[in-house]
């Protein structure tokens, strides 16, 4: 009866992803330079920016943070992609164990 009851699943308990997990290269760099901008915003002291200007150089640096991390994750995984295809072409193109 207890088996029966239970309704069982394949999903696992995982938390979302976080929103910049799937932006990719020029998204990323799309951040950085966002980032870039809302710093020469807060430089600039134009409309909006807070009294404290640390609060706003925190936020632009998060921001360019997040978007170098990207960039770096984006360009390692696809170097790994590009070392991999050429190590699967250099094993098909090796001669075997009688020199063919």
């Amino acid at each position: 009866m207890a088996d029966k009851d239970v309704e069982q699943t394949d999903e696992r308990g995982y938390a979302a992803a976080p929103w910049w997990a799937d932006l990719g290269t020029w998204g990323a760099v799309a951040l950085i330079v966002f980032g870039g901008l809302a710093a020469t915003w807060v430089f600039l002291r134009l409309p909006g920016t807070s009294e404290e200007q640390a609060f706003g150089y925190y936020g632009a640096a998060k921001v360019i943070a997040i978007g170098v991390v990207s960039v770096g994750c984006a360009l390692l995984g696809r170097r790994r992609a590009r070392a991999a295809a050429v190590e699967v072409t250099n094993e098909q193109n090796a001669p075997d164990a009688e020199g063919r």
